[in-house]
C-alpha cells in the first residue's frame, strides 16, 4: 500500500516536471531569451531570483517564470514606461550564467532586477530604444 501510493506521488511529480521541460521548450521555440528577474534588493542579496523566460510584444516584455504552471505572463513591463537606471556585474552567490549583466530598471513605482546574457542584453536594450518616433520611453544608458 505504501510502495504505491509512493509510486504515485513519484509519477505526479514527474508528470508535472514534464510538463514545465515542455512549456519551457515551447517558448523558446517561439523566441523567448532566458531572463532571470527580481524585484529590486540590495545587491548584495543574492536571493529573490527567478528563472525565466521573455518575449517582446509591441510595447511589452513579458516575462514567464520557468517553475509556475501560469499560462500567462508572470511579469509585464511596458516599454514606455520603462528606464534602465543601473547595470552591474552579478554578486557572488547569484546563480547567473558567466558573462550576463544585471539591469536595474523602474517602472512605474517599482524597481526590477534582470540578469540577462549579453546577446539578450543587445537585443532588449534595441527594442527599448526603437519605440516609434513622438513617444518617450525614458530610455537612459546606465554610467
Amino acid at each position: 500500500m505504501i510502495a504505491e501510493l509512493a509510486a504515485i506521488v513519484v509519477l505526479a511529480v514527474l508528470l508535472v516536471v514534464a510538463l514545465l521541460m515542455l512549456r519551457r521548450i515551447r517558448l523558446l521555440r517561439r523566441g523567448g531569451v532566458d531572463v532571470a528577474l527580481r524585484q529590486s534588493r540590495a545587491a548584495e542579496d543574492p536571493r529573490g531570483w527567478h528563472s525565466g523566460l521573455a518575449r517582446y510584444r509591441g510595447d511589452e516584455f513579458r516575462w514567464y517564470r520557468v517553475g509556475g504552471l501560469r499560462s500567462g505572463p508572470n511579469v509585464v513591463l511596458d516599454r514606455t514606461r520603462l528606464e534602465i537606471v543601473d547595470r552591474r556585474s552579478p554578486v557572488a552567490g547569484e546563480m547567473h550564467p558567466p558573462g550576463s549583466t544585471v539591469l536595474s530598471c523602474r517602472e512605474g513605482g517599482t524597481t526590477w532586477e534582470l540578469a540577462i546574457s549579453a546577446d539578450a542584453l543587445t537585443g532588449f536594450a534595441s527594442w527599448l530604444e526603437s519605440i516609434p518616433p513622438g513617444r518617450s520611453t525614458g530610455y537612459r544608458q546606465a554610467s
